[in-house]
């Protein structure tokens, strides 16, 4: 029996008013589970909401342009056994939206750039039109025409370089603001001259393009004509497939070749290909990567480039470096590990990486290959602590462990040695010290590490730790840890001790600069003095960024550290 089911936006942080960016389905249409339905954009991210399940689409209450928020309704999903035993497969995105859907606006409106264009559209090529010829070489001065409310709108791309002969409509250089990517077209044929603009240049309406030499066909409208003019009427499905935005998802690339390379003068005409389909936040993301857009194929509706296309390519890039570069000739970069067929040796399983796991693999990988990790190893003598940790545990009826104490024990350290809570900034030019003490702790989940973070702990005492660890450790455990509780932390501490081991070292959890590994205690003969006596004393072992931190100041914070784990005074003081 068929059930109608409300589909809403799902937790997006804490974002609010988000503009929907592309309506993915329509009234009647069959989709499967997972399959996108609507698209958003903040300034930051672009994400898909997907169906909770297969079925088809009765009603939809948002359009393009709508803002929403978590819970706001999206549509109304049909679903039924059979639906859910066999989905459909969604139509194509090049479908979802009605050919006839207006695409044209006003001059007024199409001169400015729109959040929900995740990249402008591409002017089509001259048509072609004969028009009275006049003298050839005329002088047209190209500008940057009315972009709205925008001002220092960065360029992004230039297509062109002085002696290219254009098309009218062709792209000459590409504009992109937070929320949107437009192009500035030749207002006529000719031969660009005088190129006033380069890539990472900042404009605004009015700024100087370049001086186009015209073609004598065009020049008799050159004069009258905008810097620019409306852009040509297109087939609807060409222009859905340009106006998709690109679906969400970090290490370096191979650089951008020089924009004049990627557009030769003499492919003029194939300019619209040339430039890869994604939202301005993947064009963003892939530049900071410096990764060239062109070289990847999208895997998303319409060819669309999403940002999980762009870390694989990444990561591709990394694991086999071009023949004949500099890496692979002279052995550096990353080797790549050879495929072995290990069903040869015996029977094997393949079972699928769960997602935490593949997400912290990728996190400790990058933090590895960019933090110089050094570790530091001491011991502290806990046996007072762990007396009075057994007595207080009897009788406050709270069960304390050990790490509420070390928590304690580094915020206080931290306090002494404070650039062990900041992080260095992106440009590796100055450090990012911080006035909060949250300290996050590595639990152990049946699907993978997490790392939940406990705020102002330099605030709060022995007893409220120990509560709030144990309520963040059971909700890691039951998978129910928000995204919330695992931000901010300004050091982490993982903790073996009970598991056991003597000594490890833990990866900096970046951009933090520190984290201290706890082992299992044990007892061990120690010298008062006189003889020796038997005390239990726990592994540390300290790893840090020694681009940030250095060795000595290290040494000095485990000193402390052990100091007040030894002796229990000094955490009150």
């Amino acid at each position: 029996m068929a059930k109608e089911m409300e589909v809403s936006v799902p937790d997006i942080g804490d974002y609010e008013s988000v503009p929907v960016i592309d309506v993915l389905v329509k009234v009647g249409d069959q989709v499967e589970k997972e399959a996108p339905l609507v698209t958003l954009e903040s300034d930051k991210a672009t994400m898909d909401v997907p169906a909770p399940m297969a079925g088809t689409v009765k009603s939809i209450r948002l359009k393009v342009g709508d803002k929403v928020k978590q819970g706001s309704a999206v549509l109304v999903l049909e679903t039924s056994e059979g639906d859910a035993a066999k989905p459909q497969p969604a139509e194509p995105a090049a479908k979802a939206q009605p050919a006839e859907a207006p695409k044209a606006a006003s001059k007024a409106e199409a001169s400015k750039p729109d959040a929900t264009k995740a990249v402008a559209d591409k002017p089509a090529a001259a048509t072609g039109t004969k028009k009275s010829a006049p003298a050839a070489g005329a002088k047209q001065d190209v500008t940057v025409p009315d972009i709205g409310d925008y001002h220092d709108v960065p360029v992004i791309d230039v297509l062109v370089k002085e002696g290219d002969v254009v098309a009218k409509d062709d792209t000459l250089v590409t504009l992109e603001s937070d929320k949107a990517t437009l192009d500035v077209p030749a207002p006529a044929a000719g031969t660009v001259r005088s190129l006033k603009l380069k890539v990472g240049d900042k404009v605004s309406k009015g700024a100087a393009v370049c001086t186009l030499e015209v073609a004598a066909a065009d020049a008799a409208g050159s004069g009258t004509e905008s810097a620019a003019p409306a852009t040509p009427a297109k087939p609807a499905e060409k222009q859905d497939a340009e106006n998709l935005p690109a679906a969400p998802g970090n290490l370096g690339a191979a650089p951008l070749p020089p924009p004049a390379s990627r557009l030769p003068s003499a492919d003029v005409a194939d300019a619209s290909a040339a430039i890869p389909h994604a939202s301005p936040s993947i064009r963003k993301f892939a530049r900071e990567l410096g990764v060239d857009l062109s070289q990847i194929k999208g895997s998303a509706p319409n060819g669309r480039i999403a940002r999980e296309d762009v870390q694989d390519y990444v990561k591709k890039s990394l694991a086999s470096p071009p023949a004949g570069s500099a890496a692979s000739s002279a052995g550096a970069g990353i080797p790549k590990i050879p495929t072995i067929d290990f069903a040869q040796f015996g029977s094997v399983e393949t079972k699928p990486l769960a997602r935490i796991r593949k997400l912290s693999a990728a996190h400790v990988h990058r933090s590895w290959l960019n933090i110089p990790h050094v570790t530091q190893n001491d011991e502290a003598d806990i046996t007072e602590l762990e007396a009075f940790r057994k007595s207080q545990s009897e009788d406050s009826g709270v069960k304390l462990t050990l790490l509420p104490f070390i928590m304690k024990a580094v915020a206080k350290a931290i306090e002494a040695y404070p650039e062990f809570s900041s992080s260095l900034s992106p440009d590796g030019e100055s450090l990012i010290q911080k006035h909060y003490m949250h300290i996050g702790f590595a639990a152990d989940t049946p699907n993978g590490l997490v790392v939940p973070v406990v705020r102002d702990v330099d605030k709060k005492g022995i007893v409220a730790l120990a509560q709030e660890t144990s309520e963040l450790a059971k909700k890691a455990r039951d998978g129910k840890l928000k995204g919330d509780d695992m931000k901010g932390g300004c050091f982490s501490i993982s903790s073996l001790g009970g598991i056991g081991g003597s000594h490890f070292t833990p990866i900096v959890n970046a951009p933090e600069v520190g984290i201290l590994g706890v082992s299992r205690s044990t007892i061990k003969p120690v010298w008062d003095g006189h003889a020796f006596q038997p005390r239990l004393m726990v592994p540390l072992s300290l790893s840090y960024d020694h681009r940030v931190i250095d060795g000595a100041y290290a040494a000095r914070f485990i000193v402390l550290l052990v100091k007040l784990l030894s002796d229990l005074r000094k955490l009150s003081l």
